[in-house]
């Protein structure tokens, strides 16, 4: 008898009645209708798609990707499902597997601008930035007003530092000015200078604009508690519907910045089933256990072996001979907005890219000391975000100069969520950095003031020309102030090797 009833619904009606539960704002009766719908046509490869299109509104991504999946099982050559299991893998923090999987279809796809869109976003949040330029270029020649790919290409022009920026992001305006996204950025400018109330004001204003998004609100709610407004976080998270890892991750800070550990573990432990390794959950997570003395803060860590103070690997004169090609390209480079840095210049785009052979020989020497620290580890861990990959070896990803001059220069703590180690090379040291006050430092351990949790770092190294320290990821670190000399770094992330 029930198998009678629920094939007496077309796939059209269970989609409407799976659409009506989610616009009443109940996901779990929506989830739950498209899976009735789904068992009645397990066949039918467009349902499967619209099971992953609602299980990736309301950010259950892995679900989303696993129904994706399925509608391409039941219609390999369809590239629109294609597209959507790419989003929701990038969505995952799988944007190379993504954009490798999206590059099978090119020959289908190759005249759609949304593919050449979608593919250029997985690529640019691998780091393939070359490669990304040309999947945006791809669409444009195609959607010239393209809005995502307009405003994704001028993001490269920056990162890469190429003269038409300041035109392409104008252009991107010009096309689409009251895109969220725009509002979204703002605001997270703004946060990532420490102006968390002013960034909770611009998501405000920008959610009376635009209702219908569910991530202005968690913005507002995040950077409210960001900013201290504890009272006015709360109640933003108790009206949030989507049930998203992000939205997690958020309220899983808030309630740490509480005290509230329970509520901190049980809101990570969610994130972490969506989207499992997630640095920024053991980042949180260490940070938890360091304030509740539990013993695995010592298990994360690992003071003694996961974090090091290593000598460069290569010829005596390559620091002098990197310190005077930066130091041609800092000329030329200016304060970056929505980093770390407090002061100072960073260079564009990837470093390890550059065509000047200095680089690439600076690259060779890396490698080799990451290889050292890699055979240094304990032995390899399952359990551990770290030692899991300790016998697969690290690629760098990502890398980058920063340099300090101007008196009171330093960098905020931070994590960086895409890498597994992190790095500081340095190269120019000011002569206060060996002095009693331990001037320029870098700190590890201790967690960014937002979170106003007292506590110090595990761990700290003093900069010395020629030092490269690494240290996993999941480790909140910045640095004391500077002097007024000059200092110059080098830094990258290592992921693990393909």
């Amino acid at each position: 008898m029930a198998a009678r009833q629920v094939s007496a619904f077309s796939p059209r009606h269970w989609v409407e009645r799976a659409l009506s539960a989610e616009r009443a704002g109940n996901a779990d009766l929506a989830l739950a209708e498209m899976e009735s719908a789904l068992a009645a046509y397990p066949k039918d490869a467009a349902l499967a798609n619209d099971a992953g299109s609602l299980a990736q509104r309301l950010g259950q991504y892995a679900l989303a990707e696993t129904r994706f999946a399925a509608a391409l099982a039941l219609a390999p050559t369809n590239p629109e499902f294609a597209i959507n299991r790419a989003i929701a893998l990038t969505a995952l923090e799988k944007p190379r597997e993504a954009a490798a999987f999206l590059c099978t279809f090119e020959s289908a796809a190759e005249r759609i601008a949304r593919y050449w869109s979608v593919r250029a976003n997985a690529e640019r949040s691998a780091g393939m930035v070359a490669e990304a330029g040309r999947s945006y270029e791809r669409c444009l020649a195609l959607e010239p007003n393209h809005p995502r790919a307009l405003h994704g290409r001028a993001r490269i022009a920056i990162e890469r530092g190429e003269d038409d920026a300041i035109a392409r992001f104008e252009r991107a305006l010009a096309a689409n000015p009251r895109d969220p996204a725009i509002a979204i950025a703002h605001a997270n400018l703004l946060a990532v200078h420490d102006r968390f109330v002013d960034a909770a004001r611009v998501a405000s204003e920008a959610r009376g604009r635009f209702p219908d998004d569910p991530s202005l609100a968690l913005l507002e709610a995040s950077y409210a508690a960001s900013g201290g407004d504890d009272a006015c976080a709360e109640a933003l998270f108790a009206t949030l519907r989507n049930a998203s890892p992000d939205r997690w991750l958020q309220e899983a800070r808030h309630a740490l910045r509480r005290r509230e550990m329970s509520r901190t573990h049980d809101l990570l432990d969610r994130v972490e089933r969506e989207t499992p390794w997630s640095i920024a959950v053991w980042a949180l997570r260490g940070l938890a256990w360091r304030l509740s003395g539990d013993e695995r803060a010592d298990w994360l860590y690992r003071p003694e072996t996961a974090i090091r103070a290593m000598e460069l690997e290569g010829p005596h004169d390559l620091v002098p001979r990197a310190v005077e090609a930066l130091r041609r390209l800092h000329a030329r480079s200016a304060l970056p907005l929505g980093q770390s840095l407090r002061g100072g210049t960073q260079t564009r785009g990837r470093l390890f890219d550059r065509t000047e052979p200095i680089f690439a020989e600076l690259r060779i020497a890396i490698e080799q000391t990451v290889e050292n620290y890699r055979l240094d580890l304990p032995p390899a861990d399952s359990t551990h975000p770290l030692l899991r990959h300790r016998d697969r070896g690290f690629a760098l990803a990502g890398s980058w100069s920063v340099r300090l001059t101007g008196g009171g220069d330093f960098h905020i703590a931070h994590i960086h969520p895409e890498g597994v180690i992190s790095s500081a090379l340095y190269l120019v040291v000011p002569d206060d950095a060996a002095g009693p006050d331990k001037r320029g430092w870098l700190e590890l351990g201790r967690p960014p003031p937002d979170l106003r949790l007292d506590i110090g770092p595990v761990a700290t190294i003093q900069p010395l020309p020629g030092r490269l320290a690494l240290f996993p990821s999941y480790l909140f670190h910045g640095t004391t102030p500077f002097g007024r000399e000059e200092r110059l770094t080098v830094a990258f992330d290592g992921v693990p090797s393909a």
